[in-house]
């Protein structure tokens, strides 16, 4: 007998709930938006969302073997307990998980005792033994819970206060989530926009599971680019979506280090996810044709910006040792660091994160008829073409490196990165042994080109920052701005660009 089970690739967030056996499959499409305590309260007592049609705790017991091959392979298990009710849940994580829409494999079971059998991926991919799930870690909260009707559609609406406890470990929980019942997707937005209208709101990305799990390991100072997988059966506009999602996610992860304390580590990680989705942006551009795209790209480079300039004064800081210097960058770093949370904390910013998320699912660039035929288009075809049109661009701008002029050394700078970032998104399309060898080559050769051309870049622009803390005389000036050999590293970068480009392409046969 074929086992009941579908791959979350086969589904689809347009995919209804549908049962299988009793195993209900399907794909949530909600916002999950994060709340400060004071915020939760205010928005139980604005009546906004009415009175509640049930208040009620939960509790929920997760579940995965001792070395957590259930986390580890792309999934959760939990079971909640409601009164006398118990409800296991199998939800979809890492690169089975999206913002917007997850795969999720729910069933009832007596107590707490979870079962694994062919009706979730547990048993029928990952051939996880029935007896091995053991608990890792709780929630317990108090959920409120609202059936809403904005302009005709349905959502369920759900405030969850409490606590998530691993061992001696806990960490508070303030998530409200909007899950579309029936209706229109963007009906989600228009919700969340009236609720930001009087309290202040995030996206949430991580979920309860991750958030237990990262009280069971150690805790993270800053989060790096997650890897993107893509299904070589998705269309272009699809492909684009699974990756901005990647990029606004590791964002989110790391404002929210930012917003509770100055990290250096976590505003560099901010500003990388941000730079990769201007660059998705401009990879994907004959897609993003419409006016939405182009105004949202101007407002994330904006963003970008503000958190840039705080990332120069960090970069001087760690160049500058235990010198009187370094009194003077860490005061303009406060201010600095000062900005950025005011930008952060400002309308524009929520609007933005709001105006990207809503678009990135229900923007006029998905249904233009002057881009059908690319955005409806096979990927793999797109990521050949866009590689090639990289590397290209690559290769030109960085003739002749050492007697180029630092713009034009900067514009080959820029034309790395973006290769780089186009390889890093678009590489799990190409996965034979051949494609995997000659890609670890290829990334190789360009973490040393972009290591190097980052050195001359800082060499150049380095000035220009001292010169904007007022600092020129200084006596203790000159070691941040004498970053290297110049000769040297231009002679690097040299060979670094002329091996890249001898380099075979992981994305040809």
């Amino acid at each position: 007998m074929a086992p009941l089970y579908l791959s979350p690739k086969e589904l689809h967030p347009s995919t209804i709930m549908r049962p299988i056996g009793d195993c209900h499959l399907g794909t949530e499409t909600e916002l999950k938006l994060e709340l400060s305590a004071d915020a939760a309260d205010t928005l139980l007592g604005s009546g906004l969302l009415g009175e509640p049609v049930s208040v009620e705790p939960l509790t929920s017991i997760y579940f995965d073997t001792p070395d957590h091959q259930v986390w580890q392979g792309g999934y959760s298990l939990r079971i909640r307990s409601v009164g006398e009710a118990h409800i296991q849940t199998v939800k979809a994580t890492g690169p089975n998980n999206a913002i917007f829409a997850r795969s999720e494999w729910e069933a009832p079971v007596t107590g707490n005792t979870p079962v694994i059998d062919y009706s979730t991926p547990l048993k029928a991919e990952l051939d996880i033994d029935a007896t091995a799930p053991i608990p890792q870690f709780s929630t317990s909260v108090k959920r409120h819970r609202w059936n809403v009707d904005q302009d005709g559609s349905k959502i369920e609406v759900a405030l969850d206060t409490g606590l998530v406890v691993a061992g001696d470990r806990q960490t508070q929980i303030r998530e409200l989530e909007l899950e579309l019942k029936d209706g229109k997707p963007n009906a989600l937005f228009v919700l969340a926009r009236r609720i930001e209208a009087i309290v202040p709101i995030h996206f949430g990305v991580a979920s309860k599971a991750e958030r237990g799990y990262r009280l069971l390991g150690e805790q993270t100072t800053a989060y790096k680019a997650e890897a993107v997988h893509l299904d070589r059966e998705l269309r272009v506009s699809a492909s684009f979506q699974i990756i901005a999602e990647a990029c606004l996610r590791q964002f989110r992860l790391n404002e929210s280090i930012l917003l509770d304390r100055a990290n250096p580590s976590a505003l560099h990680q901010a500003r990388v996810s941000l730079r990769r989705l201007r660059s998705a942006f401009s990879l994907y551009k004959a897609v993003l044709v419409d006016a939405e795209s182009r105004r949202l790209k101007d407002e994330l480079k904006w963003l970008t910006g503000v958190l840039g300039t705080a990332r120069n004064i960090d970069v001087l800081i760690a160049r500058a040792g235990s010198s009187d210097i370094r009194v003077r960058l860490l005061e303009a770093r406060d201010s600095a660091y000062d900005d950025v949370l005011n930008a952060l904390y400002s309308s524009r910013a929520k609007a933005l994160m709001l105006d990207v998320n809503e678009w990135l699912r229900c923007g006029e660039y998905l249904t233009l008829s002057e881009t059908t035929e690319i955005r409806n288009g096979p990927v793999v075809d797109f990521a050949i073409e866009t590689l090639d049109r990289h590397r290209k661009k690559l290769k030109k701008r960085g003739k002749s490196l050492v007697e180029a002029d630092d713009e034009h050394r900067h514009e080959a700078r820029k034309a790395a990165k973006k290769l780089r970032y186009a390889c890093e998104f678009l590489s799990s399309l190409f996965t034979s042994k051949q494609a995997e060898r000659r890609y670890a080559k290829f990334i190789k050769s360009m973490e040393e080109l972009q290591d190097e051309l980052g050195l001359l870049n800082d060499m150049a622009t380095a000035p220009t920052v001292v010169h904007e803390l007022e600092l020129d005389s200084h006596p203790d000036a000159e070691p941040l701005v004498a970053v290297g050999n110049r000769e040297k590293l231009l002679n690097a970068a040299q060979s670094s660009l002329d091996d890249l480009m001898e380099r075979k392409r992981f994305w040809r046969g």
